[in-house]
């Protein structure tokens, strides 16, 4: 029995790969009916790194990056901070200040594990009025905290000599301010009169 040589293959490959192309009804070249994107309708991949990376960029900005304005502060009354820092606006910070993502797996991997936090409030205070642009007179409240994180650094070497470092007694100090604002005077909240 005759082999088939190399030319033969590589036809046979290259009909079938035409054929697998045009049966999908997504190749530009070979749409026949509809609108076509012409070579945008190609996938491109993308790094999940970069979507991963957006991804964060708007959660801190939607959680942690901006300054709420609540009402005005009555006379008497106790006036007390926002709520404390949630852990994962710690651990955001921390990872921030100190980065642990990334490493390459059986080469060199870092961690964090039997995570404990400590918060505590450390100074809690109210600025005289002032006029801030585009919200008018207000009070600035600041609440700083210090947080302090407990945990087990481990880092995995993987070569030339695979061997593993374990620091049980590991801790960071992070220091976070919880700043927000309160309304002073008669607030005009853009609702006229009814008459």
């Amino acid at each position: 029995m005759a082999r088939p040589n190399q030319f033969t293959m590589a036809a046979l490959a290259f009909v079938f790969a035409l054929s697998a192309i045009s049966s999908t009804g997504c190749f530009w070249g070979l749409a026949t009916v509809g609108p076509s994107l012409g070579p945008f309708s190609i996938p491109v991949p993308v790094n999940p790194l970069l979507s991963k990376r957006k991804e964060d960029e708007h959660w801190q900005k939607e959680r942690y990056d901006r300054v709420p304005i609540l009402g005005p502060l009555t006379s008497g009354a106790q006036v007390a901070a926002l709520d404390p820092p949630s852990d994962d606006e710690v651990m955001r910070a921390m990872e921030k200040a100190h980065p642990v993502e990334g490493g390459v797996p059986f080469l060199y991997e870092h961690s964090r594990n039997n995570v404990r936090i400590v918060k505590e409030l450390i100074a809690d205070y109210i600025d005289p009025p002032r006029v801030y642009p585009m919200i008018g007179p207000a009070q600035q409240h600041h609440a700083h905290y210090k947080c302090t994180v407990y945990f087990e650094d481990v880092r995995r070497i993987g070569w030339p000599v695979p061997h593993t470092l374990r620091d049980v007694d590991s801790q960071e100090v992070i220091y976070i301010d919880h700043n927000h604002l309160h309304m002073v005077g008669n607030i005009d909240t853009g609702q006229g009169s009814q008459f």
